[in-house]
């Protein structure tokens, strides 16, 4: 194998069309990141445990093997010109054990940080970038001292792990307290935490930046629309004042620096009604707020993580058209294709899923439009997605 790697930071020096991208993870992202590289001429490889998973459907080949399987990495590695993954709960020292045999330009580094939500928030004010208050908390007595501190309500968040609102729970008062100390006497335990104070945000927002280890770009900065702590709306771009899109780019690009960012780095943040623009997470990936990018962009997510590992130039994104996406979860896939037939200006994209379950990403859909808000209220008007009004808006 020719070498890959730069003395420096480990990137890839522009690997060339007919080598093997492999990657860990076969869902939908890995899916949209392989179908971006076959078309600049990768081969692609993936690793996951279900046969023929959404990645692997697209994929040359398919590696079956749990995701910290390192005998299964190994054979990855060895099949491989350059590993990336397609989230983050991927163990970082498999990886280090075998990039003696592939690049992995993306490094663990990136890994390690977005993997430990004190190491997250630590690295970002260290680049002087407001996070929410937050205070790390191992036990009930260090919860109880941080609340005293950041006062109810506030966010209580496992320190690894956890998706879509899963290992979080929101404090507003002692009786939300009682329940996580009931919940450790049956025997839950207490795992390594952190408090976060709430954040009284006008709307939550991101932004995309990617990198090749020494140049970056960045995407515009989106609105999004959480249900049941489930992404349901982008809207792009997000109507912003000038001020605070700068903001949010010169802090994309602070970050895609502090970590020499090779593939794209997703940035989820919270706007304040005073203007304020305060980093919520990290995603060392292409991200769900990001699908927009296929249709309105003239480089989307997902090619420019695949130009970045491959050590390839980015050009700055331009927003060619405002976009609203949509996801569709397990329960709106009936209802969403009755209708294709009558939404040609629909961009749908299915995820090959085997089974459909409640609440499962399966696909989204992607409108092209002059007026955000009137493509809203046209998705929503459709009834698709009535399960995820707010309540008070529920026929």
């Amino acid at each position: 194998m020719p070498s890959l790697f730069e003395e420096t930071h480990g990137a890839v020096q522009m690997l060339q069309p007919g080598a093997t991208i492999g990657i860990i993870g076969g869902g939908q992202l890995g899916r949209m990141m392989a179908l971006s590289a076959k078309y600049m001429g990768f081969r692609i490889g993936v690793l996951d445990p279900t046969p023929d998973c959404p990645t692997a459907q697209v994929a040359d080949f398919q590696i079956v093997g749990e995701y910290d399987d390192k005998t299964a990495i190994h054979d990855l590695a060895e099949k491989s010109d350059v590993l990336t993954y397609e989230f983050e709960n991927v163990d970082a020292e498999s990886i280090d054990e075998v990039r003696h045999l592939v690049a992995a330009p993306q490094g663990t580094d990136l890994l390690r940080v977005t993997q430990d939500r004190i190491n997250e928030k630590t690295f970002i004010n260290q680049h002087g970038i407001e996070t929410a208050p937050w205070r790390e908390v191992n036990d009930f007595d260090e919860l109880e001292a941080a609340i005293d501190e950041l006062h109810y309500p506030c966010v209580l968040k496992t320190r690894s792990g956890g998706y879509d609102g899963h290992g979080q729970h929101v404090l507003r008062n002692d009786a939300d307290l009682e329940k996580i100390r009931a919940r450790g006497d049956r025997g839950g335990g207490f795992p390594p935490s952190i408090l976060e104070g709430f954040v009284d945000f006008a709307f939550e927002a991101s932004i995309l930046v990617s990198g090749n280890g020494k140049d970056y770009v960045t995407f515009p900065i989106v609105r999004n629309d959480h249900r049941n702590n489930i992404l349901h709306m982008t809207i792009a771009p997000a109507e912003v004042r000038p001020e605070i899109a700068r903001t949010a780019h010169a802090m994309a690009l602070a970050l895609a620096k502090g970590f020499e960012l090779a593939g794209t780095l997703a940035i989820e943040l919270f706007v304040t009604k005073d203007d304020r623009v305060i980093v919520n997470e990290l995603a060392p990936r292409p991200h769900n707020s990001g699908h927009y990018t296929i249709e309105a962009c003239s480089i989307d997510q997902f090619d420019a993580h695949i130009r970045g590992i491959a050590g390839w130039p980015l050009i700055q994104p331009r927003l060619l058209s405002p976009a609203v996406m949509v996801n569709v979860l397990g329960q709106h896939v009936a209802p969403t294709r009755a209708l294709i037939g009558q939404h040609p200006e629909w961009n749908v994209h299915d995820y090959g899923k085997a089974q459909v379950r409640h609440n499962r990403k399966m696909g989204h859909i992607t409108v092209l439009t002059d007026d955000t808000a009137r493509t809203v209220a046209e998705l929503e008007a459709t009834g698709c997605w009535d399960d995820l009004k707010p309540y008070e808006k529920r026929a």
